[in-house]
């Protein structure tokens, strides 16, 4: 688990194929802020712009690490393909301060970047989510976007999809790796857990069984 509260902006540095055909996944070097490894081991969960994977290799010195992605996940992500700035978040300890909402890291769909502009000190994040996410949106409503906790501030459905508006302070746009969005740039999703739940309890049907049958 996560909480959508960025603790360091790392880098793609290199990608390696781990085969030749489309079904073959991706391995990829991340390079870390300086010292954003002393607690990390082999096996450790970090959120790489909300997806969340698992470190298969350790270079404490070098300060980088590796992960391997499936085709699958390529194929439900953005971003993490090509070499540039990356958003990093360490998994949440029992003891953590849950400072954004409860994040899984599992990305519900990608969106796309509609509009970003500076408006006064902060910044307008206009992203289009999938319409299937739509109903998971909500005015003051939570959402992850690269894996970023973020409060909507409006939303708006589009033939295109549902229409996020979001305000960026400073603070967040210095210290993540949203800053680097333009117009058009693709953008993984998560919507919030408990909307996730609310809906599968208003959907189920009277007297359907909650729990599988026995064997």
């Amino acid at each position: 688990m996560f909480t959508g509260i960025i603790t360091g902006v790392g880098r793609i540095a290199a990608i390696h194929a781990l085969g030749s055909s489309s079904t073959h996944g991706k391995r990829l070097t991340i390079a870390c802020p300086p010292g954003y490894l002393a607690d990390v081991g082999l096996g450790d969960s970090i959120a790489l712009n909300g997806a969340c994977m698992t470190v298969t290799e350790l270079d404490v010195p070098q300060q980088q690490f590796n992960i391997d992605i499936s085709a699958e996940s390529l194929s439900k992500t953005a971003g993490l393909e090509t070499l540039g700035p990356i958003n990093l978040e360490k998994a949440l300890r029992a003891n953590d301060r849950l400072g954004g909402h409860l994040v899984s890291g599992h990305v519900d769909g990608i969106g796309k970047v509609r509009h970003f502009a500076q408006v006064g000190e902060s910044w307008e994040l206009r992203v289009v989510a999938p319409a299937a996410l739509g109903k998971y949106l909500a005015y003051k409503g939570s959402i992850t976007i690269n894996g970023v906790s973020l409060t909507v501030n409006r939303i708006a459905d589009t033939p295109e999809g549902c229409e996020a508006s979001i305000n960026l302070i400073p603070h967040t746009v210095e210290n993540t790796a949203l800053g680097s969005l333009t117009v058009g740039s693709s953008v993984n999703l998560e919507i919030d857990l408990i909307a996730r739940y609310v809906e599968r309890m208003l959907s189920a049907s009277p007297g359907s069984p909650t729990t599988p049958a026995a064997a």
